[in-house]
C-alpha cells in the first residue's frame, strides 16, 4: 500500500493502457458504452465481493504472497472508486476468513499488515463510512485497533464499505444463535418457548450484517465458482457472478460486464 510496497508490483495492462494497481485510466469508448447501457434502477444496491486470486497473481510473477495481497488491496481502492462513480451505495469485501486465520504465521502476518495499511488508506480516500463484518474478537489486537479507528474516522457520506474480517458464514450463524439463546435466557424465556416463537427475523437481527439489506450481487474472481462461506445466510437470493480474472487483474470492464449481466437477470426471489 505504501510507495515502497507498490513500487515492486508490475504494471497491469488494461486494454492496452498501462495501469498499476491503484491507478484507473479514463474510460475507453467501450467502457463508456457499457456505462451508458446501465440504467440506474438496474444497478445493485449491495455488492459482495470475494477478492480472490492474489496469491496466484503473485506466484505467476515471481513475487511474494504479501506483494500479491498488496496489489489486491490497491485494486480494491480502484473498485470502490468505480462504485462511487456509479452510485453503488454498499459494498461488502471478503478480506479475511476464519480459515485464513489458520494460515502459517509468516503468511498471516503479511496479510494482516496489508489489511492494516489498506484500512488507513481507505480512511484517507474518504470513500464513505466503514463497517466491520465478522467476529472481531478473533482478530489480532493491532488489526482490531486499526479497524475500530477506521470505523470511527470514516463519517463522510458515500459508499458504505463493509470489511469482512474474521468472517465465516457458519461461524456467523452459530454466533447469531448463541446470542439468541443468551437473550432468551436473560429474558427468562424457556427453550421450549423460544423454539415455538423462533423466526427468520430473529436470526437476521443477530447476524454480523444486522440492519443491512442482503447483497443483490456477489462477485468472485479467479475462476473459482463457490462462495467459501461468504454470506451463507444472506446470499439465499443473491445473484452470483464468477469472473476468471485474478483479483489484481480485475478491471473496470470486468466490473461493468458483471453489472450488465446482473441487469439482464430476472430476479424471482424464489417465486
Amino acid at each position: 500500500m505504501s510507495a515502497t510496497n507498490t513500487a515492486m508490483i508490475p504494471v497491469i495492462t488494461v486494454h492496452g493502457i498501462a495501469a498499476e494497481p491503484g491507478v484507473t485510466p479514463a474510460p475507453s469508448v467501450y467502457e463508456r458504452s457499457l456505462i451508458d447501457s446501465l440504467a440506474a434502477q438496474s444497478l445493485p444496491e449491495h455488492i459482495g465481493v470475494l477478492v480472490d486470486g492474489n496469491r496466484r497473481w503473485a506466484a505467476q510473477r515471481g513475487l511474494s504472497t504479501r506483494e500479491g495481497h498488496a496489489a489486491g488491496a490497491e485494486r480494491i481502492i480502484d473498485f470502490l472508486g468505480w462504485c462511487t462513480e456509479l452510485n453503488i451505495p454498499r459494498v461488502t469485501l471478503y478480506m479475511l476468513s476464519t480459515e485464513n486465520l489458520k494460515r502459517p504465521a509468516g503468511e498471516l502476518s503479511g496479510l494482516i499488515s496489508v489489511i492494516d495499511e489498506f484500512l488507513n488508506r481507505l480512511v484517507a480516500s474518504r470513500v464513505g463510512p466503514v463497517n466491520a463484518v465478522g467476529n472481531i474478537a478473533m482478530l489480532p489486537q493491532s488489526l482490531r485497533a486499526t479497524l475500530e479507528q477506521a470505523i470511527t474516522a470514516s463519517t463522510l457520506p458515500g459508499v458504505q464499505v463493509n470489511i469482512a474480517v474474521g468472517y465465516g458464514g457458519r461461524q456467523e450463524i452459530a454466533d447469531a444463535v448463541r446470542e439468541l439463546l443468551r437473550d432468551a435466557a436473560a429474558a427468562g424465556t424457556s427453550v421450549q418457548e423460544l423454539a415455538a416463537s423462533l423466526s427468520v427475523t430473529d436470526i437476521n437481527q443477530r447476524l454480523y450484517t444486522r440492519g443491512m439489506p442482503d447483497p443483490d450481487l456477489l462477485i468472485r474472481t479467479s475462476g473459482e465458482q463457490r462462495l467459501s462461506g461468504f454470506m451463507t445466510w444472506q446470499s439465499a437470493y443473491s445473484e452470483l457472478y464468477f469472473c476468471r480474472a485474478l483479483w489484481p487483474d480485475f478491471t473496470r470492464v470486468d466490473f461493468l460486464r458483471a453489472l450488465r449481466d446482473y441487469a439482464g437477470r430476472n430476479r424471482r426471489f424464489g417465486s
